[in-house]
């Protein structure tokens, strides 16, 4: 199994936590948007939230999606990774992951390096590395 050492993932990653719903998987794959997962193609099954921000420490330009609220955090930020809490219903996960990855705030991944994001089905909140006040973007 890859681990963050492993030279296809330090690259522009697109990183899903162990729990994002298998047929959001499937629609990601048929949307084309790359990633991997946590427990798969990523770290150990069971990986607990320490040690995958250990990895994501060891990686570039991560963008991790997760439906764990515990993530939504600003002393989280960090310039080698963005961390995305997606504050929606199981079953809408991939639409609002496309939604972000194209949204113009978040479109490259320069722009995403260092936020620690909140989608909600209407918006986004969240913080910058260097920027302690949390932001909106509809």
């Amino acid at each position: 199994m890859p681990t963050a050492k492993d030279p296809g993932t330090r690259n522009r990653l697109n990183l899903l936590d162990e729990n994002f719903p298998e047929d959001q998987r499937f629609l990601l794959r048929k949307w084309r948007i790359p990633f991997r997962q946590v427990g798969r193609e990523f770290a150990c099954p069971g990986a607990q939230d320490a040690e995958i921000l250990v990895l994501l420490h060891e990686q570039r330009r991560v963008t991790c999606f997760t439906r764990d609220q515990d993530f939504f955090d600003a002393s989280l930020c960090h310039v080698a990774y963005c961390l995305v809490f997606l504050d929606v219903r199981a079953d809408d996960a991939a639409y609002h992951v496309g939604c972000f990855l194209r949204h113009a705030r978040f479109k490259s991944t320069v722009k995403r390096m260092g936020v620690v994001a909140r989608v909600h089905h209407d918006c986004i909140h969240f913080w910058q590395r260097n920027r302690r006040v949390l932001q909106f973007a509809a």
